[in-house]
């Protein structure tokens, strides 16, 4: 890849947070930024759908304003300086923006050696028309009047008439406007409305996965309400994860049909709707962990693990709520920014630590229900381990696909297709959830699974094998001492009975 199309990528990501609101780009005396032999200020990148009528990049108010020593640089004597234009692109056509190399890199702007070799006007950006339109890659031209400090961008409208991934580019060859800075904004609309191309499927989808959500929980919460009696504190988190997820998809639902609406996206209500997301995620995860530890089916409660797992649980939500925010608010560029790049790392390596956690949890729980012969339990967490281990390879083969998707699509050609990423973890967790949902939900039985006293004493033997505080003799003596204790006809009378019940 050429040094230009490298810088303009570069500068396009860098520049992904330049202050909006939504799909009407708003600039606050944003400053450009030096490239190559241009000063450059990226304008926004977004998917449009081809339409003539709908379909257009709109400019308003855009000013463009100059130091004074700039403006004193300038000849009193031109009665136009200081040359600024505006490209609109294709990303299909991104190798008609710039010439030949020259002097070891492509150049943006054309030189008096460039406009001999290709024909370009010095002191503008070179253009090479499309071989499918020749009106396009689309520049407009202003100039600064005499020794003004500011120059208008006239209002005008660009329509749309094919579809494909868009960029917006302000560029300056005037060497002597080094501080050049712009305000104004840019409307971008699709036919649909304002939401980008790469977000607009996820408009529609976040409908179905409300119905979806909606219709677990009505199953749900027949059957919680049929047997309430009978309820296991395990059951309740799970009620709060299914309100939590209908919640989460309904207020995402809203969150986007406002932006495409109005064409402004508030920081506030984005970020409600992130942090409700990184609660539902954060209860989940623990939620699983703690089925895992046999957390109300084998053992009352987490005894001395409960400040660990709540510990997880807040670093888990802090750099979910971070990578969650760098992703969505004030997000609506289709190419996503350099920041998340170092908050995926410290969520991917929590992702990994619970995981690992989790399957070594239900690898003691399943050896407790094997030696102890609960057959229904452990039926169920068999059951439990196998839907966890194909989320877990569906989750591994999904990132190896993001990433190879997103390293051979750097321009994001691909973005009609984009959402789908986004889609697949949502489907996943909700697939997840409803596996737990059946294997643990609510009937005249639950109240069997919560065992007599058999487990008030086995979470402290897994905390000290965490914690290694004691050898593992001792352990095993104490294990042992407990066995010897161990009344089985109070501990695992009731299983039979639930086994039967089940069969019924």
């Amino acid at each position: 890849m050429d040094l230009l199309l490298a810088l303009l990528s570069a500068l396009l990501v860098l520049l992904g947070g330049v202050s909006v609101d939504a799909s009407i780009h708003t600039y606050d005396l944003e400053p450009f930024k030096e490239v190559g032999n241009a000063f450059l200020l990226s304008g926004g990148s977004e998917g449009i759908v081809a339409s003539v009528r709908s379909s257009y990049i709109k400019f308003d108010n855009v000013t463009f304003w100059r130091s004074k020593e700039a403006a004193e640089q300038h000849s009193s004597m031109e009665h136009s300086t200081g040359l600024i234009q505006a490209i609109i692109f294709e990303a299909a056509d991104r190798d008609n923006i710039g010439g030949s190399a020259y002097g070891g890199q492509r150049s943006i702007c054309c030189t008096p050696d460039l406009a001999k070799l290709e024909g370009c006007k010095q002191g503008e950006v070179i253009r090479r028309p499309s071989s499918v339109d020749l009106n396009w890659p689309v520049v407009l031209s202003t100039h600064f009047s005499a020794n003004d400090l500011f120059a208008n961008l006239d209002p005008q409208q660009v329509h749309i008439s094919k579809t494909g991934m868009y960029n917006l580019f302000f560029i300056s060859c005037d060497p002597k406007l080094r501080g050049l800075m712009m305000s104004g904004k840019t409307i971008w609309k699709n036919p649909g409305g304002y939401l980008p191309g790469r977000m607009a499927p996820l408009m529609t989808f976040y409908v179905f996965m409300s119905l979806a959500y909606l219709l677990l929980s009505v199953i749900w919460f027949v059957q919680y309400i049929r047997f309430w009696r009978d309820i296991l504190t395990i059951q309740n988190w799970i009620t709060l994860v299914i309100a939590l997820g209908l919640f989460e998809m309904t207020l995402w639902y809203f969150e986007y049909l406002n932006f495409n609406s109005t064409g402004v996206r508030p920081v506030g209500i984005t970020t409600w709707v992130v942090t409700v997301g990184a609660i539902r995620k954060t209860i989940s995860s623990l939620l699983i962990l703690s089925i895992s530890m046999g957390y109300g089916v084998v053992r009352p409660t987490l005894g001395g693990l409960k400040s660990k797992v709540l510990l997880l649980g807040v670093t888990y939500f802090l750099a979910s709520e971070l990578l969650d925010i760098a992703e969505n608010v004030g997000t609506i560029n289709d190419i996503s920014g350099k920041a998340r790049l170092f908050l995926v790392l410290p969520d991917a390596f929590l992702h990994a630590f619970l995981i690992l956690w989790i399957f070594t949890s239900l690898s003691r729980t399943l050896e407790k229900l094997q030696t102890r012969r609960s057959s229904v339990k452990l039926d169920i967490y068999r059951k439990f381990t196998n839907s966890l281990a194909v989320a877990v390879i569906a989750s591994v083969s999904w990132i190896g696909y993001e990433v190879y998707f997103k390293a051979t699509d750097p321009f994001s050609e691909r973005w009609q297709s984009a959402w789908i990423i986004t889609a697949f973890w949502h489907i996943l967790a909700f697939s997840l959830l409803a596996v737990i949902c059946y294997l643990w939900a609510p009937s005249q039985s639950s109240q069997r699974y919560a065992y007599s006293g058999e487990a008030a004493d086995d979470d402290d033997e897994e905390a000290q094998s965490l914690n290694k505080s004691s050898p593992d003799g001792d352990v095993g003596l104490v294990k042992l001492d407990k066995d010897r204790n161990l009344d089985p006809t109070t501990a695992f009378s009731l299983e039979d009975e639930a086994e039967e019940d089940k069969q019924e």
